[in-house]
């Protein structure tokens, strides 16, 4: 419990940084999550220095896709855009939407390497968890500075 709350304080702190600095936020943030994975995962140290730097490679990879199919979404969205182009970009939408699902595949073996399948499980939930509280700690922001 200390260890979450802990987690929670160094979440909350970077989510409120993230708007006033965002290079420095976004490494608060990072930080915030690495305890929050750690901890929910009950990671040992010898597990942590080979699941890191696995993870990390396995969100680069994530962020890259969606980055592209956001990209994608947006042209498909322009009203100048050809009904040729929408139907290329549609079918390359889902072509990147199919590299995620196998990206997950492979590292989800990858990860088995280093974790096991309960912790695997829990990285799954505590990840989307911790975006969860992102997402509703920086939707309430502007309240607190209405506030202040």
């Amino acid at each position: 419990m200390k260890y979450w709350i802990t987690g929670f304080l160094l979440f909350a702190a970077s989510a409120g940084t993230f708007a006033q600095n965002n290079r420095e936020g976004m490494q608060q943030i990072r930080a915030a999550k690495i305890t929050w994975i750690t901890n929910r995962l009950n990671l040992t140290p010898d597990q942590s220095k080979d699941f890191w730097p696995l993870f990390n490679e396995y969100e680069n990879k994530k962020r890259e896709i969606r980055h592209r199919i956001r990209k994608l979404n947006g042209e498909t969205n322009n009203l100048a855009t050809s009904e040729d182009a929408v139907r290329k970009n549609l079918k390359e939408i889902l072509e990147l939407r199919q590299q995620e699902v196998d990206l997950e595949k492979d590292y989800q073996g990858k990860f088995l390497k280093v974790i096991d399948v309960r912790q695997l499980a829990e990285l799954y939930k505590a990840d989307q968890r911790f975006t969860q509280m992102l997402l509703e700690r920086l939707k309430d922001k502007p309240k607190d500075k209405e506030h202040d």
